[in-house]
């Protein structure tokens, strides 16, 4: 993974503060690229692994048909009211699907984790409800961009 960012180095959050940002986070900006070219943006929840970024989508959405197409993808988790406080990360890449699509609970080792983080961040439970018409999406990013102004008080 690759830091991309030349400019607001000194701003930018450490792989520390990266981990607990995305671990207390639940909202991210999702972008996928049309069939046209265009961008579309949506909004979906997320759990963060500490290596890959999951996102558990409706197989029915335009994303999900987006990134079907076409698996490049950036996203950006963001917070912050007043200029001095906003924080953020943009993680770009390709993704994969991992598991079932839709999701109906089979057994995937791979997911034992996200889904038990996605549980417990989002719903506050110990298992993933399945619904049958989510699946998982898997970022793990080839570029992490960071900023966090509130370190420019001390610059």
């Amino acid at each position: 993974m690759a830091v991309t960012q030349r400019r607001g180095r000194r701003i930018m959050m450490t792989p520390e503060e990266l981990d607990a940002f995305l671990a207390a986070e639940r909202t991210c900006r999702v972008a996928t690229v049309s069939a046209d070219g265009a961008p579309h943006v949506s909004t979906l929840w997320f759990a963060w692994d500490g290596t890959s970024l999951w996102l558990y989508s409706i197989t029915r959405s335009k994303r999900w048909v987006d990134l079907r197409r076409d698996r490049r993808i950036a996203v950006v988790v963001d917070t912050g009211e007043e200029y001095g406080e906003l924080r953020g990360v943009e993680l770009s890449g390709t993704v994969e699907f991992v598991g079932e699509s839709p999701r109906t609970g089979e057994p995937c080792p791979e997911l034992d984790v996200p889904e038990r983080l996605f549980a417990r961040k989002l719903f506050g439970l110990d298992e993933m409800p399945h619904d049958g018409r989510h699946a998982w999406i898997r970022l793990t990013p080839d570029a992490i961009a960071s900023w966090d102004f509130r370190k420019l008080a001390g610059l």
